[in-house]
């Protein structure tokens, strides 16, 4: 299941593209210095919007998990029949990352390491994928991942992905008084370009 985003896309363009769709978005911490970053691992901190006391949305850096019961981290939930009715936020992404098992060479032997895949939102330059914050008493406000039935581009890859929210719908899904469960949807066919991440050769 994902474990790796990428966040490339520079504020401006951020700050641009959801003010075009009419969401007033704050910054309640002041203008966060968003590096842009091939790689966000469990644990790592990245944008995410939620709804803003004031209206609109609000843009803050929050760590990517929180500690489950058994010590291992919640970096994604299952969405499947559940209602979120609060503490619903979208994750500022432009990639994520799948991998899969690579085929057995020409000895019939299994190489160790699997093939991993590049997932890009196909002629956007950046997408939110649906999460859920929450305050925890071990690492403060943390936001994790919802996960979906794959849709047929991650499904040659994958039997899980990550539930992405399409921009008509942002403001919906962060209305605290909206029931947008109906939004997490496997996307239709085509929605994402797919890459395979070669790993670069040693010397």
């Amino acid at each position: 299941m994902c474990n790796e985003q990428a966040r490339r896309v520079a504020l401006g363009l951020l700050r641009y593209d959801i003010n075009d769709l009419r969401i007033p978005v704050h910054f309640p911490e002041g203008l966060p210095n968003l590096e842009p970053t091939d790689s966000i691992r469990i644990t790592d901190r990245n944008a995410i919007l939620r709804a803003a006391p004031v209206g609109g949305a609000e843009l803050v850096v929050r760590r990517w998990s929180w500690p489950g019961t058994h010590g291992k981290p919640v970096y994604n939930l299952r969405s499947d029949g559940r209602r979120f009715d609060r503490g619903r936020c979208l994750i500022v992404a432009d990639a994520f990352f799948e991998f899969s098992d690579p085929a057995p060479d020409a000895d019939g032997r299994r190489p160790r390491r699997k093939r991993k895949w590049r997932f890009e939102k196909r002629g956007e330059p950046w997408f939110a994928i649906a999460g859920i914050w929450r305050e925890h008493p071990q690492v403060g406000e943390a936001y994790t991942m919802l996960t979906i039935p794959p849709g047929a581009d991650v499904a040659p890859y994958h039997d899980r992905q990550v539930a992405v929210i399409e921009r008509r719908d942002f403001a919906q899904w962060l209305d605290p008084e909206a029931r947008p469960e109906h939004l997490l949807q496997p996307p239709p066919p085509v929605s994402f370009d797919v890459s395979e991440v070669i790993a670069p050769v040693g010397p």
